[in-house]
């Protein structure tokens, strides 16, 4: 099993900033490529960015390239979503998933762990 925990939601003007941390404990070797999705009330769940654990490499959605940035930091075991140039339309719910994938994967259905969610909400 992997545990997820994300923080650093809020509340912010359009065009501040946030960074979305999210911490993974358990079977760290099963999480091979780790994500950022997004919902609002009525929608579906909507991938954000990725990265792969090993290499770093990164993966992002067309409506946040330029604008979003993930990251990891193996020793503290933390991905991370820095959010810069904030829209309104970028309210939601994001969540913090995992996968045992190793490969570039963007369906909700790829992933095999996820987070409780934090709430960010962007004020125009």
């Amino acid at each position: 099993q992997v545990q997820l925990v994300e923080s650093g939601g809020g509340l912010v003007q359009a065009g501040g900033s946030l960074r979305l941390s999210c911490a993974a404990s358990g079977r760290t070797f099963s999480r091979n490529v780790m994500g950022w999705f997004r919902q609002t009330a009525g929608k579906e769940r909507e991938f954000v960015a990725g990265i792969s654990w090993s290499i770093g490499s990164t993966f992002y959605a067309d409506s946040v390239k330029g604008r979003f940035t993930i990251s990891r930091d193996y020793s503290k075991n933390t991905v991370y979503l820095q959010m810069n140039s904030l829209k309104p339309e970028d309210t939601a719910v994001y969540y913090c998933a995992a996968t045992t994938l190793k490969q570039v994967a963007v369906r909700r259905d790829e992933y095999n762990y996820w987070g409780q969610g934090t709430q960010v909400t962007v004020s125009s």
